[in-house]
């Protein structure tokens, strides 16, 4: 699936987070459910929630559930 179906098959919100990662990931950047939740105006839990799709998509950044420790951690790497 290319890159650019794969992004049309996401729902709003996970187009947000994606959009988010993409802007604000240098080559490797660790994030907080918490505080993309919050620059996005999501729960922490709808962040998590819809990482999944992000997680299993084919994309120009790659996605990695890291730590969880006072919340999850997500690795992106670009």
């Amino acid at each position: 699936m290319s890159t650019t179906q794969a992004t049309t098959d996401l729902s709003t919100k996970q187009r947000r987070i994606l959009q988010y990662l993409r802007t604000n990931a240098g080559e490797q950047t660790y994030f907080k459910s918490r505080l993309i939740a919050k620059d996005l105006g999501l729960s922490a839990k709808e962040v998590g929630a819809n990482m999944r799709a992000i997680l299993d998509g084919d994309f120009d950044v790659t996605v990695e559930k890291w730590g969880y420790s006072s919340g999850t951690t997500w690795k992106v790497t670009r």
